[in-house]
């Protein structure tokens, strides 16, 4: 969530986001997220093990360090997981299904624009049974090879295993690899495979692997994976619908439809269909959203956004500096 940095104007020139797939018993329909709790839905993943349900938290849970299983039909929790093991979350942001059967939640965001020495990735099965419950969780310490930084993307990919993290930067971040091997005991250090040139509020690998899906809070952009340890390549921008802030993106597990989700109360997460859907070569629509201005690593407003999505980034980008200053204090 949050953790908007710099001045009105160059946040309104950021705007990224994804789209992806959805799976035969999974709801292709939007809902509105119902639980009072969730507030701040900063992450949203498809399950594995409940076709239709999805797993959100909030990024400051006063609660303690709560994941919430959604039904997608209904909007209604259908569980709540509480956690063990993992101490106290500081900015939880991001959580991913990976196909070992385990959620991975990532306490990765920085608000104070990269100060803190490590943070944490939080492993745990996925429940068999859906019901309030208790799981504990393992524990990993992140850095990064090139210093600290806010991020808000997670993404374990679905065939290695493999965990990447997109940070978060105005004027464009970059995409990082975990080790092959994460470790409970030691510190992780990723590395930086290459810029992504967005401003990036989560992100989501499609079902089979091919596709990665970075969004932001107006816009997105789709990459062919090339594989562990190299540089995805940019296929196009996202249609991403417009969203009050837009936080959140998974996949539905079929691979056919983007689940675009936001904060605030009575969050809507919103699906958008995947051209091409499956993987391939196919990008995803590029119709009716903004996206970044080129194919490096800068940032910028595209030609054809329109009047009122640009007023809204700027409306957008003086409400996340206040609520950072907030913050702070």
């Amino acid at each position: 969530m949050t953790g908007a940095t710099g001045a009105v104007g160059a946040g309104c020139l950021v705007l990224l986001s994804a789209a992806g797939p959805a799976a035969a018993d999974d709801s292709h329909d939007g809902f509105t997220i119902k639980d009072p709790r969730i507030i701040e839905s900063s992450g949203l993943a498809a399950s594995r093990a409940h076709p239709g349900v999805y797993w959100t938290h909030n990024d400051q849970d006063k609660n303690g360090a709560l994941l919430y299983a959604v039904d997608g039909r209904t909007g209604k929790t259908v569980a709540t997981v509480t956690m063990t093991g993992v101490g106290t979350p500081r900015d939880v942001e991001a959580v991913s299904v990976g196909s070992d059967g385990n959620i991975y939640v990532g306490d990765i965001g920085d608000n104070l624009g990269g100060t803190w020495s490590h943070v944490w990735i939080y492993k745990l099965p996925e429940p068999k049974k859906l019901g309030d419950q208790t799981v504990r969780a393992t524990q990993y310490t992140v850095k990064y090879e090139d210093g600290a930084r806010d991020a808000e993307a997670l993404m374990v990919h679905p065939k290695t295993g493999r965990i990447y993290i997109a940070d978060k930067k105005e004027e464009g971040g970059g995409l990082y690899e975990g080790p092959e091997q994460m470790s409970a005991s030691g510190v992780n250090v990723f590395k930086r495979l290459g810029d992504t040139g967005l401003w990036t509020t989560d992100g989501a690998f499609s079902p089979d692997g091919k596709q990665l899906a970075l969004r932001g809070y107006l816009g997105g952009v789709s990459y062919t994976w090339k594989g562990d340890g190299e540089k995805p390549e940019r296929e196009g921008r996202l249609s991403v619908p417009l969203q009050r802030q837009g936080e959140s993106v998974t996949y539905t597990t079929d691979g056919t439809t983007l689940m675009y989700g936001t904060e605030g109360e009575q969050g809507d997460v919103e699906p958008v269909e995947v051209a091409g859907a499956g993987g391939g070569h196919n990008s995803p629509s590029s119709g009716g959203s903004s996206g970044e201005a080129g194919n490096g690593g800068g940032s910028g407003v595209d030609g054809e956004l329109k009047v009122g999505a640009l007023a809204l980034a700027v409306v957008l980008a003086a409400f996340l500096g206040l609520k950072r200053m907030l913050r702070r204090r």
